[in-house]
C-alpha cells in the first residue's frame, strides 16, 4: 500500500489548484457579489442557485443542502474519490510530484483505482491516435474523408484506430505496468480463452471524456463487412463509465454552454464533429443511450436555467428520431430552459448536411425552429384521421396524458390550449379540464378523484366517444344526455312505428347515433332491410340481425319500452328525426370548424374553398331544419 501524502504537498495542492476552476468544470457561476460565485448546486435538485464559492478562501457551501468544504473536499464528492485519489488526480493537473510518508514515491501500480483506469484510458487513447496513421488504418481514414473530416479534425476531437488483431492495446498496457484485472476492469480488455484480449479491434474510436475533461470510456466505430458485431460499441459500465452519465463532447462544449446559455444535442460522434467544425460550438451528443435525467442534470448545471437558456435536439426524422423525440418531452419540463427540435430536410443529420450543403446549412438548422412539446405532440395527432369524432377523440386520449405530465401547471394550460388546436377541437376548455382531470388521476396514482372512471380506474374518456357500432361494451348510457334520449326515443320508434319514421329514418347514417350501444342498434335495422315497408317480422329480422346478445337485449328492450309521448303521431316522429339530424349537423360543422382551424390562412387554396363551401351549406341546412323542421328533412 502506499503510504500517507506528506502533508506540505497536499497543501501546495489545495494552493495550486483554485477551487473556482475546478468547480467550473462541472458547472456555471456566476458573480453573486462581495467577491463570492454562486451556481446551481451539483448535489442536489434546485431551480434557483444556493451553491456557492470564495474564491479567495477556497471554500464552497451550498444553503441548500448544507454541503461545503474545500477544493478537495468538492472533488470527492463529485467525483466519488478518495483523498488520495483526490489528491493525486488535483497535483496531476497542477504538475506537483507527490512525496509519500512512508515508502517514498510512490509508483503508478499502487494508485487509488479510478486514478489507475482513467490513466489506463489516456494511454490508450494515445496509443489508438497512432494507429490511426498506420496502413492497416486506411479504411478508417477513408471513412472520416467521406465523411468531410480530415486529419486535423480526427486529432483536434482525438479520433484513432483500434488494430484487429486480438490483444495488441492489451499487451501495449501491460508493458506499463497494468495489470490483467485493471484491464478488464477498465473495459479495455476482455476475457479470452487464453486470458485477456482487446475488446475493441479493428474499429475507428473516439475517446468519451467527462465533464472534466478526464476519458472514461471509448465508441468504437464498425468499419468492415466481416465485423459482425453492432455498427456502435462503446465501453461497458465500469468504476468510471457510467453512459446515462456522460455526454460526448461536453468537455470542449462546456464553456460555449455556459457562455451562451444553449445547447444543442445530436445523435452521434460525426454529428458532433461536423456541428463543432461548422462552429456550433455547443453540440453535444449521448453514448449509446436515450437523453434522460443524468444527462438533464449535467446540462442544467451549465445552463444554471435562466430564462434565456435553450437545448435544440436534432434527432434524425425517422421513426427512431421521433420515438427519441417523445422519449426527450417527457423528460422536457425537468429544465427551466426552453426547448426545441430541429430536423434537417430529407431527414439528413448534421453530419449529411454539412457535406451536402456545407457550414452554414448546419449553423442554420439547429437555429430554434420547432418548440419540442409541439413535434412531439403532431406526431402522436397525426397518426389519427382527425377529420372524424372518432379520430379526434383517440388522438386526444394519447395526447392528453402527455399533457398531464407536464408539472408546472401555467406550462400544461398553455399547451393544453394547444393540443386542441392540433387536434381541431374548437372547445378549448374541455380538452383543459380533461388535461387537468389526468394529471390529478396521476398524481393520486391512478385514482382520479370526482368524476367519472372506467373498469380500470382511468378517467372515463368524455369526448367524441364514437366506436364501432358492433360488439360495444353494453349499454352504460347516460339518460340525463338530451342526445340520448333523443336518439332512444326515435329508435323505440322505429321499431314500434316503423310508418311514422319512414321513409326518412333510413337515411339516418350510424354515425348519428353518438351511444355506441345504439349505433349498433342502428346498424341491425340497416342489416334487417330498414324501417320503410317493414313486413310482420320485422322485429325479428332486427333481433337476429344483431351481433351478440348484448345488443339483441337492447333491440328487446327497446322494442316494449314505453315512448314518453302522450299522442304518438307523426308530429313526434318528425320532432325526434330532426333533433337527431340536427345534432348530427351541428357536430359536422364543429368538425369543418376544426378542419379551418387546422389548415388556417396558409392551407392549401383548393382545400381551404372545399372546406369553407362545405360549411356554408351545413350551416343553412341547419338553419332550414330550425325553421322547417321535418319539412326541411
Amino acid at each position: 500500500m502506499a503510504g500517507r501524502i506528506n502533508d506540505d504537498d497536499v497543501k501546495a495542492v489545495r494552493d495550486a489548484v483554485p477551487i473556482d476552476s475546478v468547480v467550473s468544470e462541472y458547472l456555471q457561476l456566476r458573480n453573486a457579489g462581495g467577491g463570492n460565485l454562486k451556481g446551481l448546486c451539483p448535489f442536489h435538485d434546485e431551480k434557483s442557485p444556493s451553491f456557492q464559492v470564495s474564491p479567495s478562501k477556497g471554500l464552497f457551501h451550498c444553503f441548500g443542502c448544507q454541503e461545503g468544504g474545500d477544493t478537495i473536499a468538492f472533488v470527492m464528492k463529485i467525483d466519488h474519490l478518495s483523498f488520495s485519489e483526490t489528491v493525486e488526480r488535483l497535483a496531476a493537473k497542477a504538475g506537483i510530484t507527490l512525496r509519500y510518508e512512508e515508502g517514498g514515491y510512490n509508483p503508478g501500480h499502487q494508485r487509488g483505482e479510478r486514478i489507475r483506469l482513467i490513466e489506463a484510458h489516456k494511454i490508450a487513447a494515445e496509443y489508438y491516435a497512432g494507429q490511426l496513421a498506420s496502413p492497416e488504418a486506411e479504411i478508417g481514414r477513408r471513412f472520416l474523408a467521406e465523411r468531410g473530416f480530415d486529419q486535423a479534425a480526427a486529432e483536434h476531437f482525438g479520433v484513432g484506430y483500434s488494430p484487429a488483431g486480438w490483444d495488441h492495446l492489451t499487451r501495449f498496457l501491460r508493458g506499463k505496468g497494468f495489470s490483467d484485472r485493471e484491464l478488464i476492469v477498465s473495459g479495455l480488455s476482455q476475457e479470452g480463452r487464453r486470458g485477456p484480449i482487446d475488446r475493441f479491434r479493428g474499429r475507428l474510436m473516439w475517446p468519451i471524456r467527462d465533464v472534466g475533461g478526464e476519458i472514461v470510456g471509448f465508441g468504437a466505430r464498425r468499419l468492415r463487412e466481416d465485423d459482425t458485431g453492432p455498427k456502435y460499441l462503446n465501453t461497458p459500465e465500469t468504476p468510471v463509465y457510467k453512459k446515462s452519465q456522460v455526454l460526448y463532447g461536453i468537455d470542449l462544449a462546456k464553456k460555449e454552454i455556459a457562455k451562451t446559455s444553449r445547447a444543442v444535442v445530436v445523435e452521434g460522434y460525426t454529428d458532433v464533429m461536423a456541428c463543432h467544425l461548422a462552429g456550433v460550438t455547443t453540440a453535444i451528443a449521448t453514448c449509446g443511450t436515450a437523453f434522460g435525467g443524468e444527462h438533464i442534470k449535467i446540462l442544467r448545471r451549465l445552463l444554471m436555467d435562466n430564462g434565456s437558456a435553450r437545448v435544440i435536439f436534432t434527432f434524425d426524422g425517422d421513426a427512431a428520431g421521433q420515438k427519441a423525440a417523445l422519449r426527450a418531452f417527457e423528460d422536457d419540463q425537468k429544465f427551466a430552459a426552453e426547448t426545441y427540435i430541429a430536423i434537417a430536410p430529407d431527414g439528413m443529420d448534421p453530419c449529411e448536411l454539412r457535406l451536402a450543403k456545407g457550414d452554414d446549412a448546419v449553423a442554420d438548422l439547429v437555429e430554434p425552429r420547432t418548440p419540442l412539446f409541439e413535434f412531439a405532440l403532431r406526431q402522436i395527432v397525426n397518426r389519427y384521421d382527425l377529420d372524424t369524432p372518432a379520430g379526434r377523440a383517440a388522438a386526444l386520449d394519447e395526447a392528453a396524458p402527455v399533457v398531464a405530465k407536464i408539472k408546472n401547471v401555467a406550462s400544461q394550460h398553455e399547451v393544453a390550449v394547444q393540443l386542441a388546436g392540433l387536434v381541431g377541437i374548437l372547445d378549448t376548455q374541455f380538452v383543459v379540464r380533461r388535461v387537468a382531470q389526468i394529471a390529478r388521476w396521476q398524481r393520486g396514482g391512478g385514482k382520479e378523484q370526482g368524476g367519472p372512471q372506467r373498469g380500470d380506474g382511468r378517467p372515463q374518456r368524455s369526448y367524441g366517444e364514437v366506436q364501432a357500432p358492433r360488439g360495444p361494451a353494453g349499454p352504460a348510457l347516460n339518460l340525463r344526455s338530451p342526445a340520448h334520449r333523443t336518439e332512444r326515443e326515435l329508435l323505440k320508434l322505429a321499431l314500434q312505428y316503423p310508418a311514422l319514421v319512414s321513409p326518412a329514418f333510413d337515411a339516418y347514417g350510424i354515425d348519428e347515433f353518438t351511444a355506441p350501444p345504439y349505433a349498433a342498434v342502428r346498424q341491425c335495422i340497416q342489416d334487417a332491410g330498414g324501417a320503410d315497408g317493414a313486413p310482420a317480422d320485422y322485429l325479428d329480422a332486427v333481433r337476429e340481425a344483431a351481433p351478440d346478445d348484448t345488443v339483441r337485449a337492447l333491440v328487446t328492450e327497446l322494442a316494449v319500452e314505453t315512448i314518453f309521448a302522450k299522442t304518438i303521431d307523426e308530429v313526434y316522429a318528425g320532432a325526434q328525426l330532426v333533433q337527431v339530424r340536427l345534432r348530427a349537423v351541428d357536430r359536422r360543422i364543429r368538425d369543418v370548424q376544426g378542419s379551418l382551424a387546422r389548415l388556417g390562412a396558409h392551407g392549401d387554396p383548393e382545400r381551404l374553398a372545399a372546406v369553407q363551401n362545405e360549411l356554408w351549406v351545413l350551416t343553412q341546412y341547419g338553419q332550414s331544419l330550425r325553421n322547417h323542421g321535418a319539412a326541411a328533412l
